[in-house]
């Protein structure tokens, strides 16, 4: 029931659009330090649709379990969380954008975890920056490329995810919110690898269903295995 998950340790990490990298938009700045003061765990890959179906079939029956399931809304995901707490009895959620990017960069300061470049052998991603189809063109299952330094997979490619934040148009903390919208990071399977970078950001209103956008959760530490 529970998802496979992992301890992400607390620590500081930068924040935002990084040095050289000439794809930073506005909303990637201005650039800043996250500061996670403890520790928490954080599903290794995406909810997949075995996960899903753990709590509801709704018409997935016939689809890979090791899929990241697809086609849910920012309520679906928190209407999992939800269920998911009840039945572990601990608080589970979507991670904050801060959670998210510090989790996907695991100590690095380039735009990928991978460096300043990602490859076709690297994340799931259809287009070269050049606009040459050179990806699989499908979802993959998760975990079909190497994690990042603290374990996770799929933080860049195969789906976005969705974050628990209302979007700010940048990073500036005084930067009113925006409730109508969520903050979505990661970047999916028909994407151009530029809009898989740590940095990169995107809101969507809630209700949104997407073949692209799906999300991961996370929990207090001592979540159980």
């Amino acid at each position: 029931m529970i998802p496979p998950c992992i301890e992400i340790p607390a620590g500081r990490g930068v924040r935002g659009g990084v040095v050289n990298d000439k794809y930073v938009n506005a909303t990637e700045l201005p650039s800043g330090e996250i500061v996670i003061e403890k520790p928490f765990r954080m599903s290794i890959c995406p909810i997949t649709v075995g996960d899903w179906q753990a709590w509801k079939q709704n018409g997935r029956g016939d689809c890979n379990p090791d899929l990241p399931v697809t086609r849910i809304s920012w309520f679906e995901a928190n209407d999992y969380c939800a269920w998911l707490s009840e039945r572990s009895g601990k608080p589970w959620r979507l991670p904050t954008e801060a959670e998210w990017e510090y989790a996907c960069r695991a100590g690095t300061e380039t735009p990928f975890f991978t460096g300043h470049t990602i490859e076709i052998d690297q994340a799931n991603f259809l287009y070269a920056e050049d606009g040459s189809r050179i990806g699989p063109g499908q979802l993959l299952p998760v975990g079909c490329y190497e994690a990042n330094a603290f374990g996770l997979h799929d933080m860049h490619g195969n789906v976005s995810e969705w974050t628990s934040d209302n979007w700010r148009p940048s990073l500036a903390w005084d930067e009113p919110e925006d409730a109508s919208r969520r903050a979505v990071r990661g970047g999916g399977w028909d994407y151009l690898p530029r809009m898989l970078r740590s940095s990169w950001r995107d809101a969507l209103p809630p209700e949104t269903k997407r073949d692209n956008l799906g999300f991961r959760v996370v929990t207090e530490c001592r979540c159980p295995m």
